[in-house]
């Protein structure tokens, strides 16, 4: 992983805390309002920098949590109002546009 700014971090992080409630963003839209090349730079700052986020309103591009996020990053969504179909949410219904 190529070295990631103080700036990108708090980048990435502003652009999170502003996804708002019953909404969510992929981590290549997170990363392209960042101006990050890489959607991976997003997933690593959520994982050393993201404890007090909203991480679970990221998702990857297939609208599918990750296998060992799945049970708890679906109840969160569910909680805000967004509904998975078979695991998978709607990214057309819910997508947030930064």
């Amino acid at each position: 992983m190529a070295a990631v700014t103080d700036e990108q971090v708090e980048r990435v992080r502003a652009l999170i805390i502003g996804i708002p409630a019953g909404r969510v963003a992929t981590y290549g839209d997170i990363a392209a309002a960042a101006g990050l090349s890489n959607a991976r730079t997003v997933g690593w700052i959520l994982r050393i920098d993201g404890a007090d986020l909203p991480w679970h309103r990221v998702i990857p591009a297939s609208g599918r949590p990750a296998a060992h996020l799945h049970t708890e990053q679906l109840a969160r969504l569910r909680a805000e109002g967004v509904l998975a179909d078979d695991g998978k949410v709607d990214l057309r219904a819910t997508r947030h546009r930064f």
